[in-house]
């Protein structure tokens, strides 16, 4: 039987990888721009995503989500069995050192750590029923970003860039600001086996200061502009007539896709990037003026400048080699670091973006790839936790002044309305318009999407 049917299973392969070759294949229009915006599924909520990423595990318990009981059982054993595979050691239960207050007319609860953000506190759906399923930064990561913590794929803003395309011609749809390198790197915003034109753009990295974030090469030293036109025209030519040879190549084509652009971002990203062109009251709201919000305040200046540009997905990464947010020990002394960083340019974002009406359909979304342990690792610090976790979201049809879900009385485990990242995502998906089941690529003989098998839309935080 083997012998007889192997020549019918090699060609039930072939089959499957001639759909592949041709679905890959862009259409004619396709390769005018690959980019032209594409309908959504249904009416969206919001437009354009900004996505504010604390890169290491801000602690839940000590930022969004207040815990009486910790107070009460600070130093005891926990009295909940802890998971069956932790990150490291964890000892007795630890209260959070700083006090809860609530704020504006949600009475939404917020920490001392983030005094200016819990100004706009009726701005923010607070999700507290976050969970994952990797305890590690990479896999956690990656998670977050792609859906999976095990194999390479699509970014959910390459997804996005794929399924709506972009709002203009002289910009990515998808542009990523200072991302961090390590955990996950380049297929934190990578395009895997989705059209290369899906790829996010970095504008540096978190190694660097947010003054040295520059697109490499944006200006042409030698050559005019009328000259460069001429020898993307020739170059152009000379490909198209290999093409006619050699048959369809869209990774060829995607390259010359990217020449076209880059072309176009001469005039304007060093434009965007100018924050010299905003108000002195502008740049001191988001902090720009004062050495401590400086670095992270030019991020999210530049993360607006793009969104009104018509940017579909900005990402900006708050993450520095010293102490991220990932506080193993040191918690005080690294959490309070970290949010007086963060917090004033959050605050400002948010008030300039309601200010020029950008906020209604601009979805903001804060938070890091886990929580941390209400258990203590040494005396000071907190462990990773993937199973029970803030975010947040503000603007772009999410209700405000709003919080959703809830982890146990301690904060180890999500346990009302609990939502997975693949719930997440589909969520934030239907934000945007998109059907998250009907979001598919064909790749390797199978239909992929962002939520995998999985994922189911949170419309209890729906405005």
């Amino acid at each position: 039987m083997l012998k007889t049917s192997a020549l019918g299973f090699g060609q039930l392969a072939f089959s499957a990888l001639l759909r592949d070759s041709v679905a890959a294949e862009p259409s004619a229009a396709g390769r005018e721009n690959p980019l032209a915006a594409k309908p959504a599924h249904f009416p969206a909520r919001a437009k354009r995503i900004l996505f504010l990423f604390m890169k290491g595990g801000p602690s839940h318990v000590d930022t969004f989500d207040p815990k009486p009981a910790l107070d009460r059982y600070d130093g005891k054993p926990p009295p909940f069995a802890l998971p069956e595979v932790t990150f490291a050691k964890q000892g007795h239960l630890l209260k959070s050192p700083w006090k809860f207050k609530q704020y504006g007319q949600s009475g939404l609860p917020v920490s001392d750590l983030f005094p200016h953000t819990a100004r706009h506190a009726d701005d923010l759906c607070i999700l507290r029923s976050v969970h994952g399923t990797n305890p590690a930064h990479g896999g956690a990561s990656l998670k977050l970003h792609t859906g999976s913590d095990q194999f390479v794929r699509p970014s959910l803003g390459a997804w996005l860039t794929y399924g709506l395309g972009s709002e203009n011609e002289n910009l990515p749809a998808f542009v990523t600001i200072c991302p961090t390198l390590a955990h996950g790197g380049v297929n934190n915003w990578g395009a895997a086996f989705l059209p290369a034109h899906c790829q996010g753009t970095p504008i540096g990295n978190a190694s660097l200061d947010s003054k040295q974030a520059k697109v490499k090469h944006v200006r042409n030293p030698r050559f005019p502009a009328d000259v460069q036109r001429k020898q993307l025209d020739l170059l152009k030519r000379m490909n198209q007539d290999d093409l006619k040879r050699t048959g369809p190549d869209p990774t060829l084509q995607a390259r010359l896709d990217s020449f076209e652009l880059a072309f176009r971002m001469q005039t304007s990203i060093p434009q965007l990037q100018d924050l010299n062109r905003e108000t002195e009251s502008t740049r001191r709201a988001y902090g720009v003026d004062d050495p401590v919000t400086e670095d992270f305040g030019r991020q999210c200046l530049m993360a607006r400048r793009f969104l009104e540009a018509g940017v579909r997905f900005v990402q900006v990464t708050h993450s520095d080699s010293e102490v991220q947010w990932d506080q193993h020990s040191n918690l005080y002394r690294g959490h309070t670091k970290n949010a007086a960083e963060v917090d004033k340019p959050i605050a400002g974002l948010l008030q300039d973006l309601k200010e020029r009406g950008l906020l209604d359909e601009t979805l903001v979304l804060w938070g890091g790839e886990f929580g941390r342990t209400p258990t203590a690792q040494g005396n000071n610090g907190r462990d990773h936790n993937p199973h029970g976790f803030t975010l947040w979201m503000a603007g772009g049809g999410v209700k405000a002044g709003y919080a959703y879900g809830a982890t146990d009385e301690f904060g180890y485990y999500a346990v009302e309305n609990k939502m997975h990242v693949h719930d997440l995502h589909a969520t934030i998906l239907h934000l945007m318009g998109i059907d998250h089941r009907q979001l598919t690529y064909r790749h390797a003989g199978r239909d992929f999407r962002l939520t995998d098998v999985a994922g189911v839309v949170a419309e209890e935080i729906l405005a």
